[in-house]
């Protein structure tokens, strides 16, 4: 593809050789001729004029560089959409593997790819276009819309609720038992006895265009529901806790981690290994950076880190003061002291 057609293609103004050919995508430090690359990070932009590649998708008043620029106010979300015309996914045609268990009473929308050894349970409807990869299996009772796409292994459990356009990556689970036991009283009605299993029996809601990735686990709730609200993308190994409920277009990155009954707003970033205790909200908006602990309220719009969580401006002058301990102290140990 040349670069006129794809800058046609991107709306993006294009700056160099209209008629330099594109044959792939790839990063900006390992980019080579025929490559588009972009710059979405101020800390990259230098590499823009070393790099080898044909093209470079790059904000609009990025400084003239010998390198063609494609340029538009979000180079990122471009680089998304042209990798589409250069990676071609893998086609499910319609139809039913023999292997595929299905039991008489489920209901199957029209053009499903049903894969080998995939289970289809008891009274589970699935609407239009599923796509549901090998091994993955529904429990009894659940319901999805249009365009499900479940990965080999992923698994919905019973009377999950999945909205259209849900996608669920390998080995995701949901709706597992939430984590809720009763401590029996021991001999004597002391405490320390057993633990007593609290019967899970509310589902697990998603919205639509929900994206939960691999081997992460949305747990079903005791009572009520939990709920993953419309357009919320879920990362690998996240935990979401029974009861929670997390907001539309909010971000849980790696390992992130919802004790039960955690209600998150709209548009929310949680990034990697984030903690959450049981019962706190946060606001809309809100940000916590990588390994923040998290045991109380968010106020919406805050960006807070560390453990406890506070405030990340707070934060970020603690951790400097903190390195310089050691040079403090011995600056203290130097100085005379008052008999």
């Amino acid at each position: 593809m040349n670069l006129s057609d794809l800058a046609r293609h991107l709306d993006a103004t294009l700056h160099g050789d209209p008629t330099a050919n594109i044959t792939g995508i790839a990063g900006i430090e390992d980019a080579g001729p025929g490559h588009l690359t972009f710059v979405a990070n101020p800390k990259y932009a230098s590499l823009a004029r070393t790099t080898k590649a044909s093209a470079i998708l790059v904000e609009p008043e990025f400084p003239e560089i010998a390198t063609s620029t494609l340029r538009l106010a979000n180079p990122y979300l471009a680089f998304a959409r042209a990798i589409e015309l250069f990676y071609t996914p893998p086609a499910y045609a319609p139809g039913i593997h023999p292997t595929a268990v299905i039991d008489p009473t489920a209901v199957i929308g029209a053009n499903a790819h049903i894969g080998p050894y995939a289970v289809i349970s008891a009274n589970v409807i699935l609407g239009d276009d599923a796509i549901i990869l090998a091994h993955a299996v529904l429990y009894p009772g659940v319901r999805a819309g249009s365009h499900l796409f479940l990965h080999a292994h992923a698994i919905v459990r019973e009377h999950c609720v999945l909205g259209d356009h849900i996608t669920i990556q390998n080995g995701a689970i949901v709706g597992a038992d939430g984590f809720g036991f009763a401590r029996q009283h021991g001999p004597n009605q002391l405490p320390g006895g057993p633990w007593y299993k609290i019967v899970q029996s509310g589902p697990a809601v998603l919205e639509d265009n929900v994206e939960i990735q691999a081997n992460a686990c949305i747990d079903r709730a005791s009572i009520g529901e939990t709920r993953i609200q419309a357009g919320a993308k879920i990362d690998n190994l996240v935990q979401v806790g029974h009861g929670s409920n997390v907001g539309p277009a909010t971000l849980l990155c790696a390992q992130v981690g919802l004790a039960g009954s955690t209600t998150i707003g709209k548009n929310v970033i949680l990034a990697g290994q984030v903690g959450v205790a049981g019962h706190c909200t946060i606001g809309d908006g809100a940000i916590a950076t990588a390994q923040s602990g998290i045991p109380n309220d968010v106020a919406p719009g805050k960006t807070v880190s560390g453990y406890p969580a506070i405030d990340n401006r707070q934060w970020l002058r603690s951790v400097a003061i903190f390195n310089k301990l050691p040079d403090i102290i011995r600056e203290l140990k130097r100085r005379p002291t008052n008999e």
